[in-house]
């Protein structure tokens, strides 16, 4: 259960520093939320406070040397903030840790002021993730696996559209968003008993360089829930719900696209992302749980030119085919305190007029909390990890070996 605390709201506005650290306190007494404390101030006023952490451990090696490397990372560091300001207005406002391994800095994640009135329409002003596939909607803490986005400096999934190219917002043409972030405003809602699920959104995209005539970026997602519906804050989603939210079926595609989304100055190309995903979740009659997550990507671009990808510099965004699958198996035994789910997954990049590279992995996850506290080891074998964001022709890496073990938790 949620705990709830419950303040009057004159005393909040004359002691809200010191609420704040009593709730930061009182975090670490709360056994099951996603959210944190929550302080009720009235019916219709409420703030909550949260909070989520992801560690890491990879050994990776070096066909030059027969060496390994041996290094420890912060991969995520978040705080929490939502609330709810009228019966139809909310606010959520969450941090990260943007240079983590080096020194570490506080940084805004969101910034959204949230309309929702109605499951068929609601509205989203300000920073948020920009509408794509479900690997981006699930962000790192509700994927299925720890090594889903970038581990340490390795990549370890398919290519990122442009809100997650750079980990931090500038205006100096390499960059469209954070942390698949972007300023903007997404419309999204529900209909056929929340079958259908869309979000329609237009954000800033690529900031100067190449986008000279400020375009803007055009996103969008439009998901069927076959068997169950899935249920997630506004059109977030996850990668696996252990078996809690009964049978799921859901096919989706996404879209983004940005005129001059591409490029050097000079040199501009337009840029279109589209995407296909699929999560099938089955809760067997031994109350195992089989879960299966597919994603193909198809990137465009359309007048940007290799001489300038070559050069270097500017937005060189990824221009090609990929594809990403996994299988998993959650054991219905508890075994200590936690539960057992092995998988395995396979990934492919095939950009044009750039080397294929590719990516085996195999591990187990132990599943204490489900996304709020999990372990994971996995071993990974291809060269997708050597090679890169390298785009260009003449792109080369070994196929190795590494070895993985991840930490979760959140509150």
């Amino acid at each position: 259960m949620k705990t709830v605390y419950k303040l009057g709201s004159h005393k909040l506005k004359h002691g809200f520093l010191t609420y704040l650290l009593f709730a930061a306190l009182s975090l670490s007494h709360i056994q099951e939320s996603q959210a944190g404390a929550t302080f009720k101030i009235d019916e219709t006023k409420w703030l909550s406070l949260g909070a989520g952490l992801r560690t890491s451990f990879t050994s990776v090696e070096s066909v030059a040397d027969g060496n390994w490397s041996n290094d420890f990372f912060v991969d995520n560091m978040r705080l929490y903030l939502n609330a709810q300001i009228h019966e139809y207005i909310k606010l959520e406002i969450n941090s990260e840790c943007q240079t983590c391994n080096n020194g570490g800095e506080l940084r805004l994640l969101d910034a959204i002021g949230k309309f929702e009135f109605h499951p068929m329409a609601n509205l989203w002003v300000g920073r948020m993730l920009v509408p794509a596939e479900r690997r981006e909607m699930n962000g790192p803490f509700y994927s299925a696996v720890h090594s889903i986005y970038v581990t340490g400096d390795r990549i370890s999934g398919t290519p990122f559209e442009p809100a997650d190219f750079n980990t931090t917002i500038r205006n100096d043409g390499t960059s469209a968003g954070s942390f698949g972030r972007d300023d903007g405003v997404t419309f999204w809602g529900s209909v056929w008993d929340g079958r259908v699920q869309y979000a329609l959104g237009i954000f800033q995209g690529l900031r100067g360089g190449a986008n000279k005539d400020d375009n803007l970026l055009y996103a969008q997602r439009l998901a069927f829930n076959f068997w169950e519906v899935e249920k997630n804050p506004g059109y977030y989603t996850s990668g696996t719900y252990y078996g809690k939210g009964g049978d799921i079926l859901t096919l989706a595609v996404s879209n983004q696209y940005q005129e001059d989304g591409v490029g050097v100055l000079g040199d501009a190309g337009n840029f279109r992302g589209t995407a296909i995903d699929l999560l099938l979740e089955k809760v067997l009659g031994n109350g195992g749980v089989v879960t299966l997550n597919g994603e193909y990507k198809n990137y465009g671009i359309n007048g940007f030119s290799m001489d300038s990808r070559k050069a270097g510099g500017g937005f060189a965004m990824f221009e090609g085919n990929a594809y990403d699958v996994s299988g998993m198996y959650l054991f219905p035994q508890t075994i200590g305190i936690g539960q057992f789910q092995p998988f395995v997954r396979y990934v492919n990049v095939m950009p044009k007029n750039s080397p294929d590279r590719n990516m085996f992995e195999a591990g187990v996850n132990y599943v204490i909390d489900g996304h709020n506290a999990r372990i994971g080891l996995s071993w990974q074998y291809g060269d997708l990890m050597t090679k890169g964001l390298n785009y260009r022709d003449d792109a080369t890496g070994d196929q190795v070996n590494a070895f993985l073990l991840g930490f979760q938790y959140q509150i």
